[in-house]
């Protein structure tokens, strides 16, 4: 069986140089041939030129089928992916300039699959990329005729199209697709749960956009849906770009916060539940920004996070905590860590050098992570967390009682404590449901060998019902706020003094419930 062979495709150069070089070799094979021949003769020079002539461009035909094949590949490498054989972001901006000079509205939808680096990361980059084919193919499906769709490279897609209602078919293609990925897609023997983040924007012709700024609104809006959970829809609103504008704001006004040493930390102690002396504190970072409207660790914590910010003022966190405890004995030193701390390959290997320049116990430092932080990239957290249990480090699960965590993720990774969230132990004294929930929650912990700390506890009621319910510690406003470093040193002394606990004031404080 034979198969049709591609034609031969030539540089520039090389149709140029071909013919030539064919030319001059075919022509000296003649003039050799005439010259050792008896019989040949060349009537004059001219007949030479001309045999030169109808060689080189004989040989030219025959290389031109080659060299227009060249130009219409090269010309289609620069208009489409390699790898899906879709359109790429060079032929989306053409497609919405030319779409742009009609009379109808013009819609645009920026596609990011959630987790695609996590599959890269587990299964490897020939599995991503088979998932990058499978859902080029799925989209092609959901478009139809309807709707061109492009990638604009890594896991970034595209979809335009043009029309009276194109932004409401548009939506309703994109719903579709979401609605499609809410099963796993099936590579091989694999079943891979992928999800999407759409940012929807368009350009009307009383307000035409240029295609450069319609990507950008797209892609703002694209991540206002990752922000609202993913797996959704979201149309761009001029909003958006105010919000943008005060991030920026803020992230500047964090890094020169840190040169200039606006950051400090409060206390906010943890008593045992039966006799109520200080066994740990948690560390609580706060900004103080001077006559600038204050900023809580809510709203600019996320922003470090995003900035990669977090990391340098992670650092610092850690440290000034650390070196803050050794002063308070045997007391167990909580400190807060966030998801991106826990993706950065370098933070372990900054934890131990903290933990060796300090001579701080590592068996008295407890690090705090929250179900989110687990979940984003569970195969980096694991293996992270596996580093730090290897120092002696403790890892406590966070604000448990608000997400998904199951027996087997409780299990997976092995937390020494669990901290009830403040908002399970408040309905637990008012429903039912609830207070049945926190106790099997505490049950769960103490099968699993995990100790137990309330949080958010603000009335003796409160108090009595978790402890009845077996917590191990109690954290919250009826026995401590967050206090500075200087005042747990008097508490700490007192209570070293007189073998007692120091109950305070829950008035005196430096701040709010542990953020």
């Amino acid at each position: 069986m034979f198969t049709a062979k591609q034609p031969l495709h030539l540089t520039s150069v090389g149709l140029v140089v071909i013919p030539i070089a064919v030319a001059c070799i075919l022509t000296g094979a003649l003039v050799l041939v005439v010259g050792f021949s008896t019989t040949l003769t060349i009537g004059s020079h001219s007949a030479l030129l001309i045999s030169a002539v109808l060689i080189y461009a004989t040989t030219l035909f025959f290389l031109g089928r080659s060299g227009i094949a060249t130009i219409r590949g090269l010309e289609a490498r620069a208009q489409t992916d390699p790898l899906t054989g879709l359109p790429n972001r060079h032929t989306l901006h053409e497609d919405i300039l030319r779409l742009s000079t009609g009379e109808e509205e013009v819609a645009l939808a920026m596609i990011d699959l959630d987790s695609f680096k996590q599959v890269n990361d587990h299964y490897g980059h020939a599995v991503g990329d088979q998932l990058i084919d499978h859902f080029a193919q799925l989209i092609r499906e959901v478009c139809g005729a309807e709707a061109r769709c492009y990638r604009l490279g890594g896991d970034e897609f595209a979809a335009v199209m043009a029309g009276k209602v194109a932004g409401t078919i548009l939506e309703g293609i994109c719903r579709t697709l979401l609605e499609r990925l809410g099963t796993p897609l099936t590579l091989g023997h694999r079943h891979i749960a992928v999800g999407a983040s759409i940012g929807l924007t368009r350009s009307t012709v009383d307000l035409r956009v240029p295609s450069s700024e319609m990507l950008r609104r797209a892609d703002v809006a694209m991540e206002m849906s990752k922000r609202g959970g993913k797996m959704r829809c979201t149309w761009f609103n001029e909003s958006f770009d105010r919000r943008r504008e005060r991030v920026r704001e803020i992230e500047d006004e964090i890094r020169t916060g840190i040169a200039a040493g606006e950051f400090n930390l409060a206390y906010q102690p943890l008593v045992d539940a039966e006799d109520k002396r200080i066994v740990a504190v948690e560390a609580l970072l706060r900004w103080d920004r001077g006559e600038r409207p204050p900023l809580g660790p809510n709203i600019f914590i996320p922003v470090a996070e995003e900035s990669g910010l977090i990391n340098p003022l992670g650092l610092w966190v850690l440290r000034q905590a650390v070196c803050d405890a050794l002063r308070w004995g045997d007391i167990t030193l909580s400190v807060n860590i966030s998801a991106a701390q826990l993706r950065n390959a370098e933070f372990p290997i900054k934890l131990g050098e903290v933990l060796e320049e300090t001579g701080f116990p590592p068996h008295q430092l407890e690090l705090e992570v929250t179900e989110t932080c687990l979940v984003l990239d569970p195969v980096v957290a694991e293996r992270t967390l596996d580093v730090i249990r290897s120092f002696g480090v403790r890892i406590a699960l966070d604000d448990f009682g608000t997400g998904y965590a199951s027996i087997g993720f409780l299990r997976r990774f092995r937390f020494e404590k669990l901290k009830l969230d403040r908002s399970l132990v408040e309905l637990a004294g008012v429903d039912d449901g609830s207070r049945a929930m926190m106790l099997s929650s505490i049950a769960l912990a103490r099968a699993l060998d995990m100790g137990v700390t309330a949080e958010g506890v603000e009335t003796e009621e409160q108090a009595e019902l978790v402890r009845l319910a077996g917590c191990d510690q109690i954290q919250g406003w009826l026995y401590y706020r967050a206090l500075p470093a200087e005042h747990i040193d008097q508490l700490i002394a007192e209570q070293t003094r007189t073998g007692t606990a120091p109950l305070r004031s829950a008035r005196t404080s430096t701040g709010g419930q542990a953020a």
